[in-house]
């Protein structure tokens, strides 16, 4: 998936900590741990050659101070080669995100309802924002403020979750950091950002959507393949490639 990504042309490929939850069947995010991010990290940086590598923090370092989260994002670097890393629910630990700078590693800031923000507004994972949530328009000035401590306090990046036109655009237009968003973001923001499994259509969820919500559904043409291939084997018919 990192070689496609970066040979597509993204500029950034990011680690999130939900490869826990999409990938390896995880209730949560908040399950994963920092030795099975590395496991990923270093995979996507063996598959990258161009794009920047961002890995996420997984939730524990940061919450238990800024020495636990430098100390993470150190192995995050040496050990996986990431050129940035991630901090979710980063407008709660700014203390974190300058001593991470400080440790000359450049921070990329999540803020809003974000999967591991969501435990302390009592919403389940399950419940999170989706694309259709937006941020209030009277929340404006609250996510500009937000936004302008994050990058006073190192973040060289912003990642601003269910921005919507009204609140992304002003924390886009205040920021002199790019802002990208993933759930809910639009044009009004520096860039955008799309796990690639949902924009492939890659999960078996996507069996039962009519119509996909993604460009293609992997899911289903993976089915339909293993089908086939299940026929011919049973019914004793070459398999392609003449095996």
């Amino acid at each position: 998936m990192a070689l496609i990504a970066d040979r597509a042309g993204v500029e950034i490929v990011s680690v999130g900590d939900t490869v826990g939850v999409n990938l390896w069947g995880h209730a949560s995010p908040l399950e994963i741990t920092v030795d099975e991010m590395l496991v990923v990290a270093r995979a996507v940086r063996r598959g990258v050659s161009r794009a920047l590598v961002s890995a996420d923090l997984p939730f524990g370092p940061v919450q238990e101070g800024p020495a636990e989260a430098v100390r993470a994002a150190i192995r995050f670097v040496k050990e996986a080669g990431a050129d940035l890393v991630k901090v979710d629910g980063a407008a709660d630990h700014l203390d974190a995100v300058e001593a991470i700078t400080r440790a000359g590693i450049p921070v990329f800031a999540q803020f809003g309802i974000t999967p591991q923000t969501a435990l302390r507004h009592g919403v389940e994972y399950s419940s999170t924002p989706s694309a259709a949530d937006r941020v209030p328009p009277e929340l404006t000035g609250e996510m500009v403020a937000t936004a302008r401590r994050l990058e006073e306090a190192g973040a060289v990046l912003l990642n601003f979750t269910n921005s919507g036109p009204v609140a992304g655009a002003a924390v886009a237009e205040a920021a002199t950091v790019p802002v990208l968003g993933g759930f809910g973001g639009g044009p009004w923001l520096d860039g955008r950002m799309r796990m690639a499994h949902a924009a492939i259509g890659y999960a078996a969820s996507g069996l039962d959507e009519d119509p996909p919500a993604a460009y293609v559904n992997v899911a289903r043409t993976t089915l339909d393949v293993l089908t086939r291939y299940v026929d011919d084997v049973r019914g004793a018919r070459p398999l392609p490639g003449g095996r």
